[in-house]
């Protein structure tokens, strides 16, 4: 795959998975801007990328606001004279259930994902427009926003919104010639640590273990460089025609999730009340309910057998 001559973006790369697609870019070809809170964090991720051979420049800012996005597109421009790319990362995490969860703990997380993707793809568009070349938007989203997860009303919220925002913008931007898609990846990083049935999983990869066969199917959960193919390929030419979807990565899993759909329907003539909704549910549209929150296989002891 070779991206030689593309400028990609990612936003909140200077760890984890956002380092990984990063890494992933400049390897293909592309020249990055980083981007990270966190100065000495994006700075360290520049250095590991130059240091094996790539291009690469930090942009130090919050996601969020029209100024860091804007920050960003000047910022490949001013360093590489161009932008391709533009990888919505960045994230973080405020995870509480309903009753207990804050306006800050909410308003945090909406806004560096959801208003951070809003921004960024917007002042990548507005770009890609002018020069008439076409572009990508790969956007950061999860299994949280397609299904629900306890504990992350801000974060599952954010990441659906994402979903939706995938979809539109795929249709408002075909005749730019940018593709918009979702990946959904699930990996090892500093946020699944904090989810318990994750958490050894992710230790043995600081261990310098591997992940068991088993777990990386099951669950699609591997390392950060488990989905750093998925950018590359939407990043490349092979993926020009791939746009409006959700794709999942991680361990050595690789799906494409569905739309949500009508899957049964009722009719009565004359509209339904109460009355006839309940009388017909359970024989009718509520006959088999959908599941929600993201579901958890039967798992190996993690801290038990060597792994495979």
């Amino acid at each position: 795959m070779d991206l030689t001559g593309k400028v990609a973006v990612v936003t909140g790369s200077g760890q984890g998975l956002g380092l990984a697609y990063a890494s992933a870019l400049s390897r293909a070809g592309a020249r990055v801007v980083v981007n990270d809170i966190n100065a000495d964090a994006a700075e360290q991720a520049v250095k590991t990328i130059r240091d094996a051979g790539g291009q690469a420049v930090a942009e130090v800012a919050a996601v969020g606001s029209s100024e860091t996005a804007d920050a960003l597109v000047a910022r490949a421009l001013d360093a590489f004279g161009r932008l391709d790319v533009m990888v919505t990362n960045a994230g973080l995490l405020r995870d509480r259930v309903l009753w207990n969860m804050t306006d800050k703990d909410f308003d945090a997380v909406v806004d560096v994902h959801l208003r951070g993707t809003f921004t960024c793809a917007r002042a990548a568009v507005r770009h890609f427009r002018t020069v008439g070349e076409g572009g990508r938007l790969i956007l950061a989203g999860s299994p949280a926003g397609q299904r629900g997860n306890f504990g992350q009303t801000n974060y599952s919220a954010a990441k659906a919104g994402i979903a939706a925002m995938a979809r539109t913008w795929a249709m408002e931007c075909a005749k730019a010639r940018v593709t918009v898609n979702a990946l959904i990846p699930n990996a090892a990083t500093a946020m699944t640590r904090s989810i318990p049935f994750l958490a050894p999983y992710v230790d043995k990869l600081d261990r310098g273990e591997p992940i068991p066969s088993e777990i990386r199917r099951a669950l699609s959960f591997g390392g950060p460089e488990d989905c750093a193919g998925l950018v590359v390929f939407l990043a490349s030419d092979a993926a020009s025609e791939v746009t409006g979807q959700c794709i999942g990565i991680g361990g050595a899993r690789l799906s494409l999730w569905s739309h949500p759909a009508e899957i049964r329907t009722s009719f009565l003539d004359g509209g339904w009340d109460a009355d006839a909704i309940a009388e017909s549910w359970a024989s009718g549209v509520g006959e088999r309910m959908e599941t929600y929150g993201i579901p958890v296989p039967a798992l190996p002891d993690a801290s038990q057998g060597a792994a495979r």
